[in-house]
């Protein structure tokens, strides 16, 4: 990071740069021609350089952080022929006074000597006293040159005085002037800013620059999702990002005086290894930083999905499938933050050593926790945490499970110089120490610890240890799947749900969660469940199906744990059917009894489906932010509860009949304010399948809103409600039944900006359609704003009565950017054992504006109805599923007619 001269690149020749300029002032006497005339010379000149630089990188002839200092000096070179320009032939100061000094100083990144192509430029103009008018000019020349040359510039003006001052009240400030570096100008005016910084500035302050800046840090990884293995990572602001060995680098100068981080090494912060590795990473995120903005044109620091395939290309890494290689690229760059990681946690146990750095409070920790350090331990407590002698795991390698499950009994965490011993010690986690009892039994212990199994995994996983004590697991660690829908790599993502089972266990979710908190109580085996739900996803992306290889892998690893043979059976049924759960609640309509006996067929015990409710609780929760909502909590409790009770009494055909006159007469007594007439038409209108699909609350919203309509002599009602706890808005429709209203209400609520996660459609004995559609709106919840749910019931009404063709609209606009990267094939099945009276057809592809409005209308134009659907979106995978009959209300067998339709809908998955 230290400032160096990269040979590597012809750059400008500042003194031909500057012999050119002024034999163009000698030409010109105009001074507004003259900058305009100079504008344009330095522009083609600072241009044609810049595009040498590009073409060294994106050819490989140069690195990223070769490229970075090449343009810093190229922009030193620039700014220094500027400022020459402006005082010899714009603002020339024949015998200057005192004040008529100014120093130009790059500070921040540009401060240290490394420029990315798309980075401001962060200027300090410094004055020894008050703004004069000479030097107002000067700056202002330089500054409007740099800006008409299409630079982003941070710029500003103070006095010595003023640096001081504001140093010493803002931190940014401080760290911008800790990297100051003189650029041009008054030299005696930086070398006394200097010394005023390290006199009244710093001097004092170091223990409390270490901790602001640490805490910046924090601040900065809250901020940016916490995680250092999010799957579209910034690059320079995440967690273990290039920020990251900033920070280390500001506290190593602010502490040390260091100019170069390679001064780091003799103040034993870090070994020369660690060193080594500190310039290798920097050199992988500066690689993948330059390439990046160069790639978009801008300054994006987001490694998001739309950009990964190219940049894999870019970084080198090729595949026949583009998706492997994205996948490759990604892994690289994740190991590349877990090493930062490393070097953080190394740097602040060193300065905590060399007491730079405050300690933790034994105040916070339980008193008598652990007993004091003695001649005779391997592992002791030293400030805090636990730490262990230089040959504690050599002499006995069951201490590398132990310091972490003693670590999580005593709830404090693990020296950093016991962490950094024990990734010198991996070798020692061979077949020996796998099949170890003390240490399976160790292991086990730490999975299902009662306290903070989740955090005790990933110190476990950032040492390096669990991969290799797993074997299976090593495969996961910095896995990324390349699709929208999964925010984290593998590893993170399974150790993340082991600590959502713990949550659930110990009722922090309750309040989101109430029947998994009720459920997870009941199960018999805490082994089993943890288990489970630490191997369920351990086989993605080994070949075959994750699930049945998973199953395999739980065969064999169990009983190596000390799992009992039974238990080692249920562990593996969970792996090999832990998404029969989340796939039967979002793609099947559970009100087909059918549907729920296959299912049941499936789980067949009490236990099974405790087990995988809480499981599939958890994965959900584990995929990322904002994938949990309470719809997909009210499909899995509807299905839960009706599986229950299926399990707990039988064959439910015989109560079915009973079920719909027991919901018949619970609605005749909440209308009895009805008409006879009126009442008895509400009570006889529709089918079986309509009184077992909702709770006597809804059946009477629905008879209200129709006998409304009937009194105004409407053919028309419509109704929308939000519903917070299903996280959806409920929009309901009753019309006159004809072909094509199911496309057609699709269409209108995708016109006005709404998503479809479920719907329900059913015809009256009076051959009316009641279609219920529960809707979220972009932000996945639901409307809320009554002004929303007025502007999408008029868009239904217009496209019913023709104002609106949702085609025209829905084709004008085009797919996100970011959707491209992941164009999948369209597929279209059908299923005629999954329902007693319909053909379950289940149609997957990528998502995009009115594509549920497209296979609708391609289910129309084959002839078909739908009596209900089930819409699930899996990032950019789109999984929806309908219920359908032919025009004679029979299930379509026909090979030739199953032929048809799917081709149809192909095409409409096609967008074609």
């Amino acid at each position: 990071m230290g400032y160096e001269r990269p040979d590597r690149i012809d750059l400008l020749d500042g003194e031909a740069l500057r012999r050119d300029l002024t034999a163009l002032a000698r030409r010109e006497n105009d001074s507004a021609k003259l900058r305009t005339a100079a504008l344009a010379h330095i522009k083609a000149a600072f241009q044609e350089a810049r595009n040498r630089v590009r073409t060294r990188v994106e050819t490989g002839g140069v690195s990223g952080v070769v490229a970075a200092r090449a343009l810093s000096e190229l922009q030193d070179l620039l700014i220094q022929a500027i400022y020459d320009f402006a005082t010899k032939h714009f603002y020339y100061a024949q015998n200057p006074t005192e004040s008529e000094r100014l120093a130009i100083v790059a500070t921040g990144g540009y401060g240290r000597g490394q420029l990315a192509p798309g980075s401001d430029i962060d200027l300090l103009f410094i004055r020894p006293f008050k703004q004069t008018a000479w030097g107002e000019s000067v700056i202002e020349f330089v500054l409007h040159m740099l800006w008409d040359l299409g630079l982003k510039v941070g710029n500003a003006t103070r006095s010595l005085a003023e640096c001081t001052r504001l140093a010493k009240q803002d931190l940014t400030i401080r760290t911008a002037l800790l990297e100051a570096r003189f650029l041009w100008g008054d030299r005696g005016l930086y070398d006394e800013l200097r010394k005023r910084f390290w006199a009244e500035v710093a001097k004092g302050s170091e223990q409390d620059y270490v901790e602001a800046k640490l805490a910046e840090r924090e601040e900065r990884h809250r901020r940016q999702g916490e995680s250092r293995y999010l799957v579209e990572p910034n690059i320079k602001d995440g967690k273990g990002g290039l920020r990251d060995l900033q920070t280390l680098y500001w506290i190593g100068k602010y502490l040390y005086h260091v100019e170069d981080p390679a001064n780091l090494v003799e103040h034993n912060v870090f070994t020369r290894e660690e060193f080594r590795l500190f310039r290798k990473s920097e050199a992988f995120l500066w690689n993948v930083r330059c390439r990046l903005h160069y790639l978009v044109g801008r300054a994006e620091e987001r490694l998001s999905f739309d950009v990964q395939p190219d940049l894999a290309r870019l970084m080198g890494f090729t595949d026949e499938n583009p998706r492997r290689a994205v996948e490759r690229f990604m892994h690289a760059y994740f190991l590349v933050a877990k090493d930062v990681g490393d070097l953080t946690r190394i740097f602040c146990a060193a300065l905590e050593e060399q007491n730079k750095k405050r300690r933790p409070s034994l105040s916070n920790l339980l008193p008598g926790f652990l007993k004091p350090r003695s001649g005779d331990d391997d592992l002791f407590v030293e400030n805090g945490r636990l730490n262990a002698r230089p040959n504690a795991f050599r002499r006995d390698p069951v201490n590398l499970i132990r310091i972490f499950h003693m670590a999580d009994q005593k709830r404090v965490d693990v020296h950093p110089d016991a962490l950094r011993t024990i990734t010198r010690s991996l070798d020692l986690v061979a077949d020996d120490l796998r099949n170890n009892v003390t240490a399976n039994r160790l292991f086990l212990e730490i999975l299902t610890s009662p306290r903070d199994p989740e955090r005790a995994l990933r110190l476990l996983n950032e040492a390096g240890v669990l991969g290799r004590f797993v074997p299976a697991f090593a495969h996961a660690v910095a896995l990324m799947q390349f699709n929208m829908y999964h925010h984290y790599t593998v590893d993170e993502h399974l150790i993340r749900a082991v600590g959502n089972v713990a949550a659930i266990e110990r009722g922090e979710l309750k309040a989101e969660h109430p029947l998994a908190t009720d459920v997870v109580k009941r199960i018999k085996s805490r082994e089993t469940l943890y288990c489970a739900i630490l191997l369920h996803d351990i086989a993605k992306g080994l070949p075959g199906d994750h699930s049945q290889v998973g199953a395999t892998i739980a065969e064999t690893l169990c009983p190596r744990l000390g799992l009992s043979h039974e238990d080692t059976v249920t562990v593996a049924w969970l792996v090999r059917n832990h998404l029969v759960m989340s796939d039967t609640a979002q793609r099947r309509d559970i009100a087909d009894l059918k549907t729920l006996r296959d299912f049941v067929d499936t789980v067949q015990s009490p236990e099974m489906l405790r087990l995988l409710l809480v499981i599939t609780v958890a994965d959900i929760r584990a995929v990322g932010p904002g994938v949990w909502n309470g719809w997909k909590g009210q499909l899995l409790r509807e299905l839960y509860t009706a599986a229950e009770a299926l399990i707990a009494g039988g064959d439910p055909g015989p109560a079915r009949a009973a079920r719909v006159s027991s919901a018949k007469a619970a609605l005749a007594a909440r209308i009895v304010d009805f008409s006879p007439p009126l009442r008895e038409r509400a009570l006889a209108r529709h089918y079986d399948a309509y009184w077992l699909a909702f709770d006597v609350t809804t059946h009477e919203r629905h008879s209200r809103m129709v006998a409304t309509a009937e009194g105004k002599g409407d053919l028309l009602a419509l109704s929308a409600e939000d519903q917070p706890a299903r996280s959806v808005t409920e929009v309901v429709v009753h019309t006159p039944d004809h072909p094509g209203l199911f496309s057609q209400l699709a269409g209108a609520i995708a016109v006005s900006g709404g998503s479809i996660v479920d719907a329900k459609a059913f015809t009256t004995v009076d051959g009316f359609a009641i279609d219920v559609f529960s809707v979220q709106d972009a932000d996945g919840g639901p409307y809320g704003d009554p002004a929303r749910i007025e502007r999408l019931l008029k868009t239904i009404t217009k496209t019913l009565t023709g104002e609106i063709v949702p085609r025209k609209i829905i084709a004008k606009r085009t797919p996100k950017k970011r959707m491209e990267a992941f164009r999948r094939p369209g597929r279209a099945q059908f299923d005629n054992d999954a329902s007693a009276t319909s053909t379950v057809l289940e149609v997957d592809g990528t998502d995009r504006p009115g594509l549920l409005y497209d296979v609708a209308q391609a289910i129309f134009e084959s002839a078909l109805s739908i009596s209900s659907a089930m819409v699930a979106t899996y990032g950019e995978r789109a999984v929806d599923v309908f219920y359908v009959r032919d025009g004679f209300g029979h299930k379509i067998t026909h090979s030739e007619r199953l032929a048809a339709v799917r081709e149809r809908l192909l095409k409409a998955l096609e967008g074609a």
